[in-house]
Order: structure tokens, then sequence, then C-alpha cells
């Protein structure tokens, strides 16, 4: 799009009566390769395109999307939007005609692409699956399935506003996938690897895809001979890394500015307390070097900042886009953001983590006589206004007198996220990241989850 373009468009918003305008083009192209039972599942590219236009009257938004750019459409798209205001505008539409004075922000080049996934061929992501798929069934022969995903998307982004924000990128994300498949005694038991970084195709060649199956494959087969969990009330070390999900969606979630100010967050207006154990130190940072959940600006066109969320358990301040800063009163920190041109932005997290501590992780096992150690977390499920939670573990262990003793299937933590902060009393000092999306009101969106190995002194553990 062209700035001449963009001005008039934005300048006709604002001739309506709207205080602020923003346009979003966006470009990307995704393609995805699956292979499962020893041939091609699904192969696919797509390529999205279009404009997303944003009007503010105060705190009230108005937002529609098109997938053409030429000017008259988009025009008749502002009048018609508009005219939703038109009965509560009063003295009418504002004439605010004016030359916009374009400035751009300066982007750190925090994620090179060595290796353009669009200029790459199907074989070379075929190498990639074959070579997991191998690997995995090579494990045991209870192995029955292996199921492998490469993932990448470019995307070429613009975002502009009628205050003369003019801002550029592109992202560029690879992710691979492998589920496997174990089946003993009539029952199948999954285990799953899904790492993913901003990078180019250069992260396929970079990753041990056979570490990865084996490790999955491994993991599925020992849950085979497994017995089943007993449940209850107990201390739970949970592990490193993908273990940060359970604070990405319990808490998390209740620090962004979008349930804040619509007072839907237990956090709400508790800036400055003490919220969570003194050990506990949370951050979100969207500025990490090539990470999954990392963007070099948010979709509002805002650089990406790092935000410490909560400091020895003090919470010091939300997760914020433009409106929710300026409803909540908090400085913006970066986290705009949405799925696609089809989703206004929101407050959104984009790497969430429980910073490092001063514990090792065999100290951290060490201080639990009887209790659970979820040593690999699985899906599960939350109440996005409350925190309440219910999450699977994949792979867990029971602790005996300091000591990992025997695996155990069929566990599941379950709590809410407020009532479980204060009783994170250890955290260990092997802090580690895990890529995932993230589902809210503006689609789905790329995040990194993270922590070291903690302790939770309580948790209600479910079983058989």
């Amino acid at each position: 799009m062209e700035q001449r373009h963009a001005e008039r468009l934005l300048q006709a918003g604002c001739e309506r009566g709207a205080d602020f305008v923003e346009l979003f083009q966006e470009e990307t192209r995704h393609t995805s390769l699956s292979y499962a039972n020893n041939r091609v599942e699904t192969a696919t590219s797509v390529t999205r395109y279009g404009v997303g236009i944003r009007l503010l009257f105060g705190t009230d938004v108005l937002y529609t999307q098109t997938s053409r750019d030429d000017e008259s459409h988009v025009l008749r798209l502002i009048d018609a939007v508009c005219a939703v205001r038109e009965p509560t505008i009063g003295s009418g539409a504002r004439s605010r005609r004016h030359a916009i004075d374009w400035r751009s922000p300066d982007l750190e080049p925090r994620h090179p692409v060595v290796l353009d996934p669009r200029g790459v061929g199907p074989e070379r992501r075929l190498d990639v699956l074959r070579r997991a798929d191998r690997a995995a069934r090579s494990v045991s022969h209870r192995v029955s399935q292996v199921n492998a995903r490469t993932e990448d998307v470019v995307s070429e982004i613009l975002v502009c506003n009628s205050e003369g924000l003019w801002a550029a990128d592109t992202r560029t994300r690879c992710r691979f996938h492998v589920t496997v498949t174990a089946e003993g005694g009539g029952e199948m038991f999954e285990a799953r690897e899904a790492p993913g970084a901003q990078q180019g195709f250069e992260f396929f060649d970079e990753l041990d895809v056979e570490a990865l199956a084996h490790e999955a494959a491994e993991r599925a087969v020992r849950l085979v001979s497994a017995g089943y969990v007993t449940g209850g009330q107990m201390p739970v070390v949970v592990g490193n890394g993908f273990g940060g999900v359970i604070f990405h969606e319990a808490c998390g979630h209740l620090l962004e500015t979008e349930g804040v100010r619509h007072k839907a967050s237990v956090f709400a207006a508790r800036l400055g307390e003490q919220i969570a154990h003194a050990e506990v130190t949370a951050v979100d940072d969207g500025t990490l070097p090539g990470s999954w959940g990392s963007v070099r600006m948010d979709d509002e066109g805002m650089p990406a900042r790092t935000t410490v969320l909560i400091k020895a358990g003090v919470l010091q301040t939300y997760l914020s886009d433009r409106l929710g800063a300026q409803q909540t009163g908090v400085p913006r920190s970066g986290n705009g953001r949405r799925e696609s041109y089809r989703h206004a932005p929101v407050s959104r997290m984009c790497n969430t983590y429980i910073a490092a501590g001063l514990h090792t992780p065999a100290a951290v096992i060490a201080s639990v006589d009887n209790g659970l150690y979820a040593k690999k977390m699985g899906g599960g499920s939350v109440n996005p206004a409350t925190g309440e939670f219910n999450f699977a573990v994949e792979e867990a262990y029971r602790i005996r007198h300091g000591r990992v003793a025997e695996l155990v299937r069929g566990a599941s933590l379950i709590g809410q996220g407020e009532t479980i902060l204060p009783r994170i009393s250890m955290v260990g000092d092997d802090l580690a990241f895990a890529a995932g999306m993230c589902g809210a009101s503006s689609g789905h969106v790329p995040v990194t989850v993270g922590q070291p190995t903690i302790r939770v002194d309580e948790i209600l553990v479910g079983g058989r």
C-alpha cells in the first residue's frame, strides 16, 4: 500500500468522526506437510491477503476487514461501519483533513532468516518427516503410529494509523510436530514434541528430529507398563519448559488488560499487592531472539518490550495494548496481537515465563517427602475469567522420600491460578522454553511458555 493511498483512507475515517483510525495490511503464506502411516497425509500451501480497518470512538471499537484494497471499496466499508455510530455522534462528523507526518519505529533485527522457506521444495520437508518416522519406529515394536508435520509461515505486515505511524515487518516462523502412539494391554498412549522458532528453513536443518522423535517414542512406550496414579491433595514438582503452560493459561491471561479493563480478572486493581510467593518472578518478553512467540513489533506497530509482571511475588503491571493501556492506566507494553487481518488486536502474551530461581532441580525434588513429579505437561482446559484449570500430565512419577520413584499415568493437575501462585515455594535454576499456540478473542497467535522446575506446596492431583 502506498502512503498517499493509506493517507486518504485514514483521513476518511477521521472525517467521519473517529478519534483514531488504523489500517493493518497482511500477506501470509502458510505451508504444512504431514506424514503418517508411511505416506504423505496432507500437503497444503495457502496464501491469504487482506486489510483490517479499526476505528476508535473514545473507547468504542469498530472493526471491519476485506481481502480487497482498492480505495473505493475500502471507503465504502468505512462509510458502512461509521454509519453504525451516526445516531450517537450528536453533532455529526468532524472535518479533520490534514497531511500526515509519517514516522517509522526503529525495529531491531533480532530474528535473521538464512533460508526463506518459500523457496524450499517439498522434498526437503519430506526428508525431515521420514527421518522422524524411522527414528520413532526404531524404538519398539509397541510403536503403532507416528504422525509428523512441518509447518512454516511467512507474513508481510504493514500497520499504519492516523497518528502517522508507518510500520512494516516480515515474520518467518517454522515448527516441527511429532506425535507417537504406543499400544499395550489393549490401551494406546501418546507422547509428543513440538519445537518452533522464529527462523527460516534452517530451523529444520539445525533440529535433531531423530532425537525428538526417539524421545517421544520412548516416553509413549514407557507409559504402557506404568500403573495409574492415586489422586489427592499433595505437593507437586512441575518440570521445566512446557510446565509453564499452567502459568500461561491460569495466570497469564488474567494479567492481560483485555480482561482487566472489563473487570473480568481476579487480579484487576491489585497492582502492588503480593499475589505470589516471594520466590516467584514472572516475565513476558517479546524480544527474545529467535523465540517462537517473539515479535519485533506488535500488531499495533509498537516495538516489542520486556515486561516484568510479578517481581518477588508482587504484581507490577499488566500486559497491554493501546486500548487496554488507556483504560487501565498502565504503560503500553507492545502486546497488541491478532491472528490475522480478520481480527482486531487485543492484549496477548508473547514469551511468558517464570524466571529462574536459585535451587537445583534435584534440591526441589528432594524437598518433597511424598508427592508427584509432573515431568512433562500435556493439554488441558482453563476458565479464562477465574483461572480455574485442569491439565493432564503426559509424564509423571511419584516422589518418595525426596527421590523420583515409579512412573505413573492418568495424572492431572486441578486448581486455580490465584491460589496456586502463593504455593510455589521453590523455583529451580533450569529455565527452559516451549512453543505453543494461544487462542483468545483476537484468534490464535504463536506464544512461548517457560519456567524452571518448581515446587507447588499443595495442589489437587486427579487420578483413578
